[in-house]
């Protein structure tokens, strides 16, 4: 049977009694080793259990109520501070990376056995020093059977000239000719144009009988040989002006050919001249100043032309002055200006101050992977102490954004999945639990953007955590 009697409980146990004869007389004894009762007849075992185990659950359970009520009374004391209205500057804090200032990436334009390596990594070189030499004897051997050729194309050249200086005296020749045709044409056509007159004059004599028919004859034979000669002289014409266009043809072929000579010969040395650069090529010279952070080359390696895919044969790093480079989130990516302060911490050096720098450019648009933009800052490494490839953290101080609600950090807290909140404690003194968001964080105070407004009383840093409603004591603040 169970009995309950306000808070408290006991299991009682209720063993019936069997009524004794009238002229037994009960007698007990008592046994301090047992704790019994007996009857001189038999042992009956009385149940008086029940009353002490009563007692003994009261006793318990009133103990730890009264604890209980006792930890309800305690009061905590709590200081509170008030959401406060002011100007926030606007900072993102993002990861930095260092890279070299200039980054060349040495690939072979020549084709054949590496014969000689000058430098090796952690070298300083400057823009013109040997780094290895190729030993490429098949483009030497080509050089040479192009130089020769050159000279070939040079006295084919030069026979085209002599040809056509040829050609243009033989053009003189007939032109001469011409004119001495011409010449001639004029004189006998002046004797024939007398022989005509003659011949004229003789025959009318004749006919009058003035002369003789035999003096006729000879004036017609005179004039009959004007006439040959004057046809004479016009063959003599036209061969000499057929020699000044064959002459002229003649020069323009040279002429021609001489081109074609010229042609040959600057193809020719434009080829020496491709050989002779990619031979340049075989003694690798540094394109900038710089150290050797790289070196994927050794004596009697067979090398080609630059190709994509290979790996370089050496890098040079310029790192007296590098770039700093930090990818900024999109939705701080807006504010950023060339000029903004930034400040520079790495770990390599904790404990040395943080380089304040600025801004120097920025790439203007977002990475379509990573959603960020490329933000670089340049400084001076004259010492060498920033290395390309380390990290670091970059804090660039953007726009400055007025009238805006603040807290110390140190009275917002936040909850496992990253939610801020904060303690606000309402006229009864009880607390609220308030669910915050947050904007800029300099370290010390924390921008609040919605959830409490500024004059709002929260409660200031405390260890204990506080539940919703639960009633706190405001300490006095000191003065």
């Amino acid at each position: 049977m169970h009995v309950r009697i306000g808070e408290c409980f006991a299991f009682v146990t209720i063993v019936p009694i069997l009524p004794l004869p009238s002229d037994m007389l009960l007698s007990m004894s008592y046994r301090s080793t047992s704790r019994r009762f007996a009857t001189p007849r038999g042992q009956w075992l009385v149940p008086c259990f029940a009353a002490a185990l009563l007692v003994t659950g009261c006793t318990t359970h009133s103990s730890v109520q009264l604890t209980e009520d006792a930890e309800s009374r305690q009061v905590v004391f709590v200081k509170t501070l008030q959401v406060q209205e002011a100007d926030v500057k606007k900072t993102t804090t993002q990861p930095a990376t260092v890279a070299a200032f200039f980054r060349s990436e040495i690939k072979p334009m020549a084709t054949g056995y590496v014969s000689e390596i000058r430098v090796d990594i952690g070298d300083v070189v400057t823009a013109g020093d040997v780094l290895f030499v190729i030993d490429v004897p098949e483009q030497r051997k080509q050089i040479e059977v192009l130089q020769a050729k050159v000279k070939r194309m040079l006295a084919e050249q030069e026979r085209a000239t002599a040809g056509i200086t040829l050609a243009d005296a033989q053009v003189s020749a007939a032109e001469a000719s011409l004119e001495e045709a011409r010449s001639d044409m004029a004189s006998v056509e002046a004797a024939l144009a007398a022989a005509e007159a003659e011949y004229s004059r003789t025959e009318d004599l004749v006919q009058r009988g003035s002369l003789q028919q035999r003096m006729l004859d000879e004036v017609t034979q005179k004039r009959d040989s004007q006439r040959a000669a004057r046809q004479s002289v016009r063959s003599s014409i036209q061969s000499a002006q057929a020699n000044v266009t064959v002459a002229n043809a003649q020069r323009s072929a040279a002429v021609a050919d001489l081109k074609v000579a010229e042609a040959e010969t600057e193809i020719a040395a434009r080829e020496l001249e491709q050989l002779e650069v990619l031979l340049q090529y075989a003694t690798v010279t540094a394109p900038i100043d710089g150290v050797i952070t790289a070196r994927n080359v050794e004596p009697g390696n067979q090398v080609t032309r630059m190709n994509e895919s290979d790996q370089p044969l050496m890098v040079i790093s310029q790192m007296d002055r590098v770039r700093v480079h930090v990818p900024v989130p999109e939705v701080d990516a807006a504010w950023v200006n060339p000029g903004d302060d930034v400040t520079l911490t790495f770990p390599s050096y904790s404990d040395q101050a943080p380089i304040e720098a600025t801004v120097t450019r920025q790439s203007g648009e977002l990475d379509a992977s990573t959603r960020t933009m490329l933000v670089e800052v340049e400084l001076e490494n004259e010492s060498r102490m920033l290395l390309p490839g380390m990290f670091g953290q970059a804090l660039i101080h953007l726009d400055v954004k007025t009238d805006s609600a603040q807290l110390p950090s140190r009275a917002i807290r936040f909850r496992e999945d990253g939610q801020a909140y904060v303690y606000v404690l309402r006229p009864d003194q009880s607390v609220a639990v308030t669910t915050i968001e947050t904007g800029a964080d300099d370290g010390s105070l924390i921008e609040i953007i919605s959830g409490v407004p500024v004059g709002t009383e929260v409660i200031d840093a405390h260890l204990q955590r506080f539940e919703d409603g639960q009633t706190v004591s405001v300490l006095p603040t000191s003065s």
